[in-house]
């Protein structure tokens, strides 16, 4: 279960609002609940002032003369690039700009294995290849030893990032980075793509209309991919290029979109996040990200379906071996619960692989909602990580607490990498373990609502006047809306069972919600049953008919008191972990032979059950999720049920001969601790 967050709205601002414009009643209610208090405020939000003037960002034209100057002279210019999708989409925008005007060019992504940004290799390598200028796309800042070889070698280098500068800047020609201090542009919050596609422009004469024409399909794609915010200039650039890249020219994107099946008619930004960015990561990952860079350069269809079909298979593989990964890591904590007790999850494996360790993080971290750190160990005894955390828990801050066995790592907040001697894994978990204790209260992952839904909202109107907030992303989210005491009227399957379609009544609203992925008979919600949900709304359209459909984020039994509940769940797992509890408490937490024969029954009545609807249908005064959780342990110490905290289910086994719940451990270890 996760926390929830309501946000709430004015409704008398709201109504303020509406009579000053003509966005539907819906959408002003979430953009009052997002901040949004009178109509400047909104007319900001919408207004598509376009692209500022690239030479308000610092070093533009030290950048512009710098490449003329390679261009005048034939000079081969290397495009240096990275292997994300934001990377491979900031190559491409240069490279195709440089090549189109005759420039002598070449581009060159590091392999994953490589690393991240310049190397020394490669740098020598562009030396012996004849390259007189290296321009990086999303990536540079950081490479101050790298850049005084360039030099040393008789090169010559203009840098163009979005990351964060550190002390010293990298010798270079140009240091082309909205986020240096000294920087006059006013947006500070582009993309590697959107840097290189205003180096572009500041080349082209400020002609931003022609390369925004030219580019903006590409560029929305890396802006979107990388998570930065949707506003100001990057919602310009998103907006522009949806609109080309329904009907793109660009032979790559064009057959990417139809080998995904992509629905050019409702293409949007989550078109480009779960179906178009996924790909294009993918080459980076598992091949090579040239790949991904010349399917978007082919000049022809024969030459693009040849790379995207690469591109195709190796994203099968990517999902393959995540699935596979993902299955190994849940196998192994079902088996060892006493892993997810921890406040920091920190696995590690051999030879996993190290394009999707990250992506896995960040499934484990939904579904336990706690900082999560995978590592893999290669061959030679090196481990590679990625970490992936909540808002509050700074992984880059526990990263440096635990830098002495590390031999690098970087990141922010809610992602960082890391590598590390094997041997030293257990001092590093050590480490995690004690930067984590420093915490009173641990950060929860939350879902945060815009607001509560009324039935009365929920109009096919209201609904597509939402679209008026596209595109989503950072920091403008597709809204999330909170259902409460939703009455579950049917329960069906759907295409063979491997969906679940369920009809709903919302305070005498009819409603219907699909959960794909989950059949049936994976769920512990019965018909009659009160539910919570977290939805996103959508238009659902059969036999020329138009309704709303639910799309549900998170889903919670009715009624649930969540702070008691996750109070009670963080005791658990320090009772489990073997951290000291108040004797009075652990009194409380002790079950009476009544209390554990009810909770048996219960179970026995649908074989098996989800933890949290057992919760709730035993909560009491006297029976707090702990006590819940203790009894759930005996009865699988005692060989009466199975737990699998993967699918956050139990289920009771055949029981052969009279069982002694005494025995249990956790029932051992709890008295003990009660005597003492």
């Amino acid at each position: 279960m996760k926390k929830w967050k309501i946000n709430e709205c004015n409704n008398a601002v709201v109504s303020d609002l509406a009579r000053k414009c003509d966005l539907s009643p819906l959408t002003l209610k979430v953009l009052n609940a997002r901040g949004y208090n009178n109509i400047d405020d909104v007319a900001a939000l919408f207004e598509d002032s376009g692209l500022d003037d690239p030479y308000l960002i610092t070093d533009m034209d030290k950048a512009v003369k710098a490449i003329e100057q390679a261009v005048d002279n034939y000079d081969l210019i290397c495009i240096y690039g990275d292997y994300d999708c934001d990377g491979v989409t900031a190559t491409t925008i240069l490279y195709s700009y440089l090549q189109n005007i005759g420039a002598n060019v070449m581009f060159r992504i590091p392999e994953r294995s490589e690393g991240y940004g310049l190397n020394i290799p490669a740098v020598e390598q562009l030396a012996e290849q004849g390259v007189s200028l290296i321009v990086t796309v999303d990536n540079g800042i950081s490479a101050v030893t790298e850049a005084e070889k360039i030099y040393e070698l008789g090169m010559k280098l203009v840098v163009t990032d979005h990351h964060q500068p550190g002390e010293v800047l990298p010798r270079a020609e140009a240091v082309v980075d909205p986020h240096r201090r000294d920087c006059t542009s006013k947006y500070k919050d582009l993309c590697g793509a959107g840097v290189a596609l205003k180096l572009c422009i500041a080349l082209n004469d400020n002609d931003a209309d022609m390369m925004l024409e030219q580019f903006a399909d590409v560029c929305a794609i890396g802006t979107v991919a990388d998570v930065v915010p949707l506003t100001g200039e990057n919602r310009s650039i998103v907006k522009t290029g949806l609109r080309y890249l329904k009907n793109t020219e660009n032979y790559g994107l064009d057959m990417l979109m139809d080998r995904s099946s992509v629905n050019r008619e409702s293409l949007n930004s989550t078109s480009i996040a779960f179906q178009i960015s996924p790909r294009i990561n993918a080459s980076g990952r598992f091949g090579s990200p040239a790949i991904a860079v010349n399917a978007l350069l082919a000049e022809d269809e024969e030459d693009a379906a040849a790379y995207v079909d690469q591109m195709i298979s190796l994203n099968d593989q990517r999902r393959t071996i995540e699935n596979e990964i993902l299955r190994s890591i849940l196998h192994y904590i079902d088996k060892n619960p006493a892993v997810a007790a921890r406040r920091v999850l920190i696995l590690a494996g051999n030879g996993w692989h190290h394009g999707v360790i990250g992506i896995v993080a960040a499934k484990l971290l939904d579904l336990f909602g706690k900082p999560t750190i995978l590592l893999s160990i290669d061959k030679d005894g090196i481990a590679r990580g990625s970490a992936r955390s909540i808002k509050g828990f700074n992984i880059f801050e526990c990263l440096t607490y635990a830098s002495e066995v590390l031999d690098h790592f970087g990141g922010h907040e809610c992602a960082g990498g890391l590598t590390i001697a094997s041997d030293k894994i257990p001092k590093f978990t050590k480490l995690v373990y004690e930067f984590a204790a420093r915490f009173d209260i641990m950060p929860t992952l939350t879902v945060e609502c815009d607001l509560k839904l009324e039935p009365a909202d929920i109009t096919v109107e209201n609904v597509k006047g939402l679209a008026a907030l596209e595109p989503f992303g950072a920091d403008n989210p597709k809204p999330l809306f909170a259902v409460t005491d939703a009455r579950v009227e049917r329960i069906s399957g759907m295409t063979q069972g491997k969906h679940t379609r369920l009809e709903l009544d919302y305070n005498g609203v009819k409603l219907t919600a699909p959960l794909f992925g989950q059949p049936p008979s994976s769920l512990s919600i019965r018909q009659g049953d009160r539910l919570e949900l977290a939805v996103n709304l959508d238009i659902n359209e059969y036999n020329g008919k138009q309704s709303v459909n639910l799309r549900i984020a998170d889903m919670r039994p009715y009624g649930v008191n969540q702070d008691r509940y996750f109070n009670a769940l963080d005791c658990y797992e320090r009772f489990i972990i073997g951290e000291e509890l108040p004797q009075a408490f652990l009194k409380k937490i002790d079950p009476s032979r009544e209390e554990m024969i009810s909770v048996y029954k219960l179970i026995a009545l649908y074989k098996d059950f989800g933890i949290d609807e057992l919760y709730m249908h035993v909560c009491s005064a006297s029976m707090n999720y702990c006590k819940l959780r203790i009894i759930l342990d005996a009865f699988v110490q005692t060989g009466l049920a199975e737990l699998s905290l993967s699918t956050h289910r139990v289920r009771l086994l055949p029981v052969t001969q009279k069982v002694d719940m005494d025995s249990a451990d956790v029932l051992k270890k709890l008295r003990t601790k009660i005597q003492n």
